[in-house]
């Protein structure tokens, strides 16, 4: 039981840098989406198929691949073009990664969300002298946020389970301690369950918050 509560331990000393990860890539994604998003539903068609592209592309290939490509492949390419770049610390590119990652996700979030309001509520705002712009910034843009804030919390669970992926990366989060535990001890078994149980408290953690957040929208709206 001891060893198993040391492999909690130790994997838990990975959890902020997963939380901090998550975060900020949340972050990045809800305005990078946003403005994907926005794309998405813009007339022009050359903006539109841009969007869908990047939509499509990020969400058509793995995490890990991507995490490598900006860990890895990117320096590389760059210094046969003759530009001497590395990564000051390999959090900086997981970040941007999972990041550019949540966007496209959170673009398909945001934009069911827009569609969701009521058109009368731009035909209203218009009524009223709004701009297009105007509109979508003060009436439709809050509206809609209030409608996708359960997805965005469901978006931000669903990335600390995948940050583990960032491990292969040598990102020292969760996954990566249970692994550099297991590879010094060969404690394999209590290692990943100590990995497990750390995913698990965070995951039902903000789950619970989240249906928390939910009900009390509900209450709100009534």
């Amino acid at each position: 039981m001891a060893l198993y509560f040391k492999g909690f331990l130790v994997a838990l000393k990975g959890a902020p840098t997963t939380i901090g990860v998550t975060v900020l890539a949340v972050i990045i994604g809800t305005a990078l989406g946003l403005l994907l998003a926005l794309m998405r539903q813009s007339k022009i068609k050359i903006i539109n198929l841009i969007a869908k592209i990047y939509i499509d592309v990020v969400r058509g290939t793995p995490l890990v691949v991507q995490a490598f490509i900006f860990a890895y492949g990117l320096p590389q390419m760059l210094q046969a073009h003759n530009v001497n770049f590395t990564w000051p610390y390999l959090v900086i590119p997981a970040i941007i990664c999972c990041g550019l990652n949540s966007a496209a996700y959170m673009a398909e979030v945001i934009r069911s969300g827009l569609q969701a309001v009521d058109k009368g509520q731009m035909e209203a705002a218009r009524s009223l002298g709004m701009t297009h712009k105007m509109a979508m910034r003060l009436v439709i843009i809050p509206q809609a946020i209030k409608i996708i804030l359960p997805a965005v919390g469901n978006e931000f669970v669903t990335l600390i389970k995948e940050t583990s992926v960032l491990s292969f990366v040598g990102v020292v989060e969760i996954m990566r301690r249970g692994n550099l535990w297991n590879a010094s001890t060969f404690e394999t078994f209590p290692a990943y369950i100590g990995v497990a149980l750390v995913y698990l408290i965070l995951t039902l953690t903000l789950t619970k918050l989240i249906a928390t957040m939910e009900k009390k929208m509900s209450q709100e709206a009534c």
